[in-house]
């Protein structure tokens, strides 16, 4: 028997596993990417409007960093500039998510061990992992580019645009594939994983940041910089796919010998022996999900603050940016809800983060789902710990590790832009006050993710489709001037904007809503079997 036997069952598994997640993955990529492509020439029509952005950003060493550079004054460049870094993080999230869930994760909770019983190879699960994710990303390459085209853009520079973002989707999941074979656990392949994306962020944004005069060699060892250097609609360099492509292989084939090379069920990176006896803080419930919650606690809000500070340091350059362009301040003021155009910068950033936020908040509510499905909670539940502490103990550092993630992202960025503007106390304070102002919608979208653990556990995907949407509606309502109902939606809609008058109502409902779900979720569980 080969060890690549059973690979195509495999595959029809695991596309009718991720019928749902995957389309979403890709709709949302490739409807941003369709976005940007249409808005694009209405917020730069001319020739000296995109000469004057490309100058701008060039001047900025921040924004410089967070975006890169414009290499050309092309609508097409343009574009491509504006939805590289959004669409270099959803495809490289997708490709992690996807690679983790068939592999380490399965193998995690024993669905491959009752699949390696059947006739299947040992390395079966994996290809099947890699095809299905690898064809996801050629299928959001190949809708990319000819949606681009259907834009008119030039079609060599759309599809050159479309693999340069699939591809470094499919590096991620050579990343992923090899990380999946070095830990045991599941959540540490995701930080492996994470972690490799964030140097490859790192090395493009210092690579980027001093322009013409820094060290842009860095940028060549990044995947991520690869996007940039494809440079669609410009000089598109095909060639540089290539990089992507080869680095992709040879991790590809690490990986496959990898498999070999460990017991089914162990990382070839053993974690050391836990402490023989437990701690004062594991002798109840809340204890313990301290213990599960706080290391993926830390390392979300170290990311809040770095994004934070990115947002702080390129507020004066956005600001003067927009003065030169009324229709993206009028589009950001919608967004933002204030005609003051640093305040609607700022409203709106925040309201980047509560989404990021609400991401968190998801998670960690999901966590219930995650120990019931992996069995580890029924031996506490066979405790006289009682299923309602139990839930509530999770539900409480997903609260409060949202209001965390939400203050440490506003203190960052309070304290870059203060110190631009040499107004600290003053700009510290109102962006706190909007930090704090999104803390009900956020818990709103964990309300829904509680909701369904509890009535309906088999759709609790159910919650990441309702962030989905919501990010949606507020990222692309303005732009595709939605009707008011439908940005309704949204619980985010509803938030008081930085300079309008705060009234109390809004956050009372958003507020009651959250607990009303939460509620709903805590005693549909009760009620319903476990498992």
């Amino acid at each position: 028997m080969s060890t690549l036997t059973g690979t195509l069952s495999l595959v029809r598994l695991a596309l009718r596993l991720d019928r749902v997640r995957l389309p979403i993955w890709i709709v949302v990529t490739v409807g941003i990417a369709l976005s940007t492509a249409s808005t694009i020439p209405q917020l730069y029509p001319d020739e000296a409007a995109r000469q004057r952005i490309a100058g701008t950003i060039g001047s900025n060493p921040a924004m410089l960093a967070i975006y890169g550079p414009v290499y050309d004054t092309s609508v097409g460049a343009v574009v491509m500039w504006r939805m590289a870094i959004i669409g270099a993080l959803l495809a490289g999230l997708m490709s992690m998510l996807t690679i983790n869930r068939h592999t380490r994760q399965d193998e995690e909770a024993g669905r491959l061990e009752l699949i390696g019983a059947t006739v299947v190879g040992r390395h079966a699960p994996m290809a099947a992992a890699l095809v299905v994710t690898i064809g996801a990303n050629l299928v959001m390459a190949l809708l990319i580019g000819a949606g681009m085209a259907g834009q008119k853009l030039p079609v060599s520079g759309s599809f050159a645009a479309g693999f340069a973002i699939g591809g470094l989707g499919i590096v991620m999941a050579a990343v992923t594939a090899v990380a999946a074979q070095l830990s045991e656990n599941a959540r540490t392949v995701t930080a492996i994983a994470g972690t490799a994306f964030g140097v490859a962020f790192i090395l493009r944004l210092i690579g980027d940041a001093g322009g013409t005069d820094g060290p842009g060699w860095l940028t060549w060892l990044s995947p991520v910089g690869w996007i940039e250097k494809v440079r669609a609609y410009a000089d598109d360099n095909w060639w540089v796919l290539s990089l992507m492509a080869g680095f992709a292989i040879v991790l590809f084939v690490v990986a496959y010998a990898l498999v070999g090379r460990r017991d089914f069920g162990a990382g070839l990176v053993r974690p050391r022996p836990g402490p023989a006896g437990a701690g004062v803080t594991l002798s109840g419930p809340f204890g313990l999900a301290w213990r599960l919650h706080r290391w993926a606690m830390l390392g979300w809000a170290v990311g809040f603050v770095v994004m934070g500070a990115a947002f702080g340091s390129i507020a004066n350059g956005a600001v003067d940016l927009l003065k030169d362009n009324p229709q993206i301040e009028k589009v950001l003021a919608q967004m933002g809800g204030s005609t003051a155009i640093v305040d609607a910068f700022m409203s709106a950033m925040m309201g980047l983060v509560a989404l990021v936020a609400a991401v968190y908040a998801v998670q960690a509510t999901l966590r219930l789902r995650a120990e019931e499905t992996t069995y580890r909670a029924e031996p506490v539940l066979a405790t006289p710990v009682g299923r309602i502490r139990w839930a509530t103990s999770h539900l409480v550092f997903a609260t409060v590790g949202a209001l965390l993630m939400l203050l440490v992202a506003g203190l960052a960025l309070g304290i870059a832009y203060g110190i631009q503007v040499d107004d600290v106390g003053g700009q510290l304070g109102s962006v706190l006050k909007t930090a704090l102002l999104q803390l009900p919608a956020t818990l709103v979208v964990a309300g829904i993710a509680m909701a369904l653990f509890g009535l309906a556990p088999k759709y609790v995907i159910g919650g990441w489709a309702a962030l989905t949407l919501f990010v949606l509606l507020g990222q692309l309502g303005p732009i595709l001037q939605l009707p008011q109902w439908a940005m309704d939606v949204s619980p985010f809609t509803h938030v008081p904007k930085l300079t309008s008058a705060v009234t109390a109502t809004p956050l009372v409902w958003l507020s009651v809503v959250a607990v009303v779900l939460g509620v709903a979720g805590l005693v549909g569980f009760r009620r319903r079997d476990v498992g």
